[in-house]
């Protein structure tokens, strides 16, 4: 039974069910689960511990690749699983419980957190539950559609509890590329020249006397909430598409550009579709997440390769993509999370990294993960990794949002994730600023004029001539600074009445 998926005669002998092997998670205990922007994530452990954490206590860290599918994390946080979470999550459920105290979320860079527990400094993890599509003949895991930091966590965890997906193709075998850095101070360079690269095996390597439990489940990934692109999306593709191609005539780039990196959401996803009409051709990815955009850019032949770290698709595009795995799969790539983002790589490859922002400011300064300041979204996830090493690093938003009430182009942003150092073209709907090779007053005069939307732009272009006479390198009024944050939050605008 199951020997195409389970292929270590040994280890079927360790099949339980859910309920089974949920109850070798104790109180207290640290656990690595697989899961990567709601792909790949393990199907069944995490109900079957919401649903014993109902008549016993049961409280653990969760460290995952980033956001979970299947309402995992509402079910966790329900059910007070959940005491403390990290790196990344996009569950309304347990963002409440975070910004209310009840759970303890550490946002990280993507890249960080299996270094941290490498190194010891986190940890340890006791169980490591992943998601394979496979177990090999030699006790290998073969990833299903994310590799995230599973690698790392099945490697560190003292046991590991694997979820044989049947849902998942066997097809999906051969897409991954498993390939762990060695250890700190002695690490060699990471051999990853070109987003073709393969380094590693295709499987995570594991002593097969580590698997605890072996759980069969047949579910498939949530769909992502992809929105279709509209017209401010468009302009802001529009926007980034007559950049490249003043940087193709100007020397800096060629007409395949550089390697593509985008975030996950609707507006980065909508400005990579952008570029199925453009005239760059024979385009590449270096990125995390592989979304929809990246199939139709392989359907429309503009795409000759991608090397991800998930694949996170809509319903539609699920449909059309996974079941049909094999007709991408010897132009794509997965890879650990801590290789897809790595600043090594990225800056070697010259990555252009396309992010999106909760707000900017005026000098070029990013806010991706707090509202007003305190409450967080989702996390900086692997933004931070990309904007620092790229060569070019873009920030994408809307220029407006609640209809109006609130602009996106603020005088100082409430936090600060990717400060002006680190970012060098933000582009709306309205417009694209450049903003390399410039001084701040510069910067702020070329956001404003170029990005910010026109109901906002007297107010913005009067705090900067009021700030500058005032005088000083980065000028501010900190009497006002916040001024529109707390109009908005007395009136429910940040135009004045």
């Amino acid at each position: 039974m199951y020997r195409d998926r389970i292929r270590l005669d040994t280890l079927r002998g360790n099949m339980m069910s859910p309920e089974e092997a949920a109850m070798l998670i104790k109180d207290g205990m640290t656990i690595g689960m697989s899961g990567f922007t709601r792909a790949g994530d393990a199907k069944a452990i995490p109900l079957a511990l919401a649903e014993r954490a109902a008549s016993e206590p049961l409280r653990i860290t969760l460290m995952t690749g980033a956001s979970l599918g299947n309402d995992n994390d509402k079910l966790l946080t329900e059910a007070g699983v959940l005491a403390r979470r990290l790196p990344f999550q996009a569950d309304p459920t347990l963002r409440a419980a975070i910004n209310d105290g009840r759970v303890m979320f550490i946002d990280q860079h993507l890249s960080e957190t299996v270094e941290m527990l490498r190194s010891r400094q986190l940890g340890p993890i006791d169980y490591a539950i992943v998601e394979a599509s496979a177990i090999t003949e030699d006790g290998g895991l073969i990833p299903t559609t994310s590799v995230g930091n599973s690698a790392t966590f099945a490697i560190l965890a003292e046991k590991v509890i694997v979820e044989i997906n049947l849902a998942q193709p066997l097809a999906l075998e051969g897409l991954h590329d498993i390939y762990i850095p060695t250890r700190r101070p002695f690490r060699e360079p990471i051999p990853v020249v070109s987003p073709e690269s393969r380094a590693g095996l295709p499987f995570i390597p594991i002593d097969p006397g580590k698997i605890a439990a072996i759980v069969v489940t047949q579910k498939s990934d949530s769909a992502a909430t992809i929105e279709a692109p509209d017209s401010e999306t468009a302009a802001i593709a529009g926007h980034l598409i007559e950049f490249f191609q003043s940087e193709v005539r100007k020397g800096r780039l060629g007409t395949t550009l550089g390697p593509l990196q985008a975030g996950i959401g609707s507006i980065a996803n909508a400005v990579l579709h952008g570029l199925i009409e453009s005239p760059f051709h024979d385009l590449k990815m270096y990125s995390e997440v592989l979304q929809d955009s990246t199939f139709e850019l392989f359907d429309s032949g503009k795409l000759a390769f991608a090397s991800g770290s998930s694949i996170t698709l809509g319903p539609k595009a699920h449909d059309r993509v996974i079941p049909h795995i094999g007709r991408y799969k010897n132009r794509m790539v997965l890879r650990p999370q801590e290789i897809s983002n790595h600043p090594e790589v990225i800056r070697r490859l010259g990555v252009i990294g396309i992010n999106t922002a909760l707000e900017c400011d005026i000098y070029g300064n990013v806010n991706s993960t707090h509202v007003n300041g305190t409450h967080m979204m989702n996390g900086i996830g692997g933004s931070g990794d990309f904007a620092r090493n790229a060569y070019l690093a873009i920030f994408v938003t809307k220029s407006l949002a609640k209809k109006g009430a609130l602009s996106r182009i603020v005088p100082m942003v409430t936090h600060v994730d990717h400060n002006e150092h680190d970012v060098d073209v933000i582009a709306t709907e309205i417009g694209l600023a450049d903003l390399r090779g410039l001084a701040p007053r510069e910067r702020a005069e070329t956001i404003i004029r170029n990005c910010i939307h026109p109901s906002y732009r007297e107010l913005a272009t009067d705090y900067l001539k009021r700030a500058s006479q005032r005088g000083g390198h980065t000028p501010h009024l900190l009497e006002e600074a916040f001024s529109w944050h707390m109009r908005a939050r007395e009136t429910g605008s940040m135009l004045p009445p």
